[in-house]
């Protein structure tokens, strides 16, 4: 995870939208919004309101939804706030309401108490605990910053790599003209989703989907191309490493080496292109990326090539166990 620490107070103002906005509003503990999040789990508080703290997720985000705020009501009845104090002797994080509910007098003033801050939402909490378990696993999916450009070529998500000055954001630039899609240049910040998924983005949005190109400096991707020509995020589906054509290297020329490359343990299928005059490397690429899709469908191009190979081979063998040499002219 990265090394910053992400508060009560991130969680508010992270900046969602339509079907991804969690409504959160703080409605007490103020004092606690600098609460530090340290882990992407949830926990539903019932048991601990009812005084079962055996093995009680505290280090969690309690949510409470309709049943845990009928039990809080109902200790509140019997004059039984023990429960309640006890909880919050415990160091967590938040607590959040849902279905727009609030805490009663006594479960406010206790949390004031504790400095907990509460949050409320209005959306229904099966719906909220999907949506925030989403947003929490991105935010502390392992993550790493790599030098590179990632665009999106015929829907596949391509990260180039190579040295500095072997034209990655050229190429870029120029994949861009042919109508694909800038993700990121320069850094690309790659997160595992999931445990099996990159899901690449760039590292700042303030200057992202700027690119740097020498000889002209930095041009906005979106104002020269508009917003047809960027996206925010994609999945990181091949990774392609240009490097200066060395004579003295034996290329694969017949694509039936296959490799890869690992980010955050997840093996990712690589190509390595030799750059020199008279290449185009962006139509490189566009080839790449659809022989790719065809991989991914079931089509191998290398693959029949070299069976179609053995199978004349093979005929040509048969054909001269039966004919003579007399036979063949």
């Amino acid at each position: 995870m990265d090394p910053k620490l992400f508060t009560v107070l991130d969680l508010i103002d992270i900046d969602l939208k339509e079907h991804n906005s969690l409504n959160l509003r703080c409605i007490g503990g103020r004092k606690g919004l600098p609460r530090e999040i340290t882990v992407p789990n949830l926990n539903r508080p019932g048991l601990a309101i009812m005084g079962f703290y055996e093995s009680f997720a505290y280090e969690r985000i309690q949510v409470f939804g309709r049943g845990e705020v009928a039990a809080v009501c109902k200790l509140a009845e019997g004059q039984n706030s023990e429960n309640i104090k006890k909880m919050f002797t415990h160091e967590i994080p938040c607590c959040i309401f849902t279905h727009g509910l609030s805490p009663n007098r006594g479960f406010f003033e206790e949390a004031e108490r504790a400095e907990c801050p509460l949050l409320q939402t209005d959306l229904e909490t099966s719906e909220f605990v999907l949506r925030l378990t989403r947003i929490l696993s991105n935010i502390f999916a392992p993550q790493k910053s790599i030098h590179g450009v990632l665009v999106e070529v015929y829907g596949l998500g391509i990260l180039i790599l190579g040295d500095s000055g072997v034209g990655k954001s050229e190429t870029a630039l120029e994949l861009i003209e042919r109508g694909h899609r800038l993700v990121a240049d320069d850094v690309v910040e790659i997160h595992c989703v999931n445990g099996n998924i990159l899901m690449g983005a760039g590292a700042n949005k303030i200057i992202g989907h700027h690119m740097e190109i020498r000889g002209l400096g930095i041009i906005n991707i979106t104002h020269l191309f508009g917003v047809r020509a960027i996206r925010d995020k994609k999945q990181v589906q091949l990774v392609v490493v240009l490097e200066e054509w060395d004579s003295a290297k034996n290329y694969d020329r017949l694509g039936t080496e296959e490799q890869s490359e690992e980010f955050l343990g997840v093996s990712i299928p690589k190509l390595e292109v030799p750059v020199k005059p008279g290449r185009n490397i962006p139509i490189i690429i566009e080839v790449a990326a659809m022989n790719e899709r065809l991989k991914k469908m079931g089509y191998n191009s290398s693959k029949e090539f070299n069976q179609n190979i053995l199978k004349w081979i093979e005929s040509a063998q048969t054909r001269s166990v039966y004919y003579g040499p007399e036979d063949t002219i």
